[in-house]
């Protein structure tokens, strides 16, 4: 939406594309970057956007798939993967010691998580209706 296209820019993105609006938004990509792509793609969607992900990477670039809400189907060129010297990489989370870490960055200010809403817990159901709505920027914070 183009609500969160303008929270987008607020935090400090250089561009925003809006892939349900774009269809193949890989050739975007390209002109944005002078042909060049992107060093990394953060893939959280999966079967909608995954060719497309890939397609905008740069040479050396990295995808890193962390969700497949779309679908966890998807498939790789080989010859792209290796010519470009691609790397793909699957993140469902991190260590105890990476969450220290992020949980540090957090409490002294570095980090600052975007928070959409704050509901009581008993009103999980509500908050993951409103997820599913594609109506949230950040995060929903259950409260017992």
């Amino acid at each position: 939406s183009e609500e969160k296209r303008r929270q987008t820019m607020d935090l400090g993105a250089d561009d925003v594309i809006n892939y349900t609006e774009v269809g193949d938004f890989s050739p975007i990509v390209r002109r944005l970057t002078g042909k060049r792509g992107v060093d990394v793609v953060v893939e959280h969607v999966g079967t909608d956007t995954w060719a497309q992900s890939l397609r905008s990477l740069a040479r050396n670039g990295r995808l890193v798939s962390c969700g497949a809400t779309s679908g966890g189907s998807g498939s790789v060129d080989i010859w792209t993967l290796f010519a470009k010297q691609l790397q793909v990489l699957g993140s469902y989370g991190g260590t105890r010691a990476d969450l220290r870490q992020v949980l540090g960055a957090v409490g002294c200010g570095d980090l600052r998580p975007v928070i959409h809403q704050r509901m009581p817990l008993a009103a999980a159901r509500e908050a993951q209706e409103i997820v599913e709505r594609r109506e949230v920027f950040g995060k929903i914070v259950l409260e017992p």
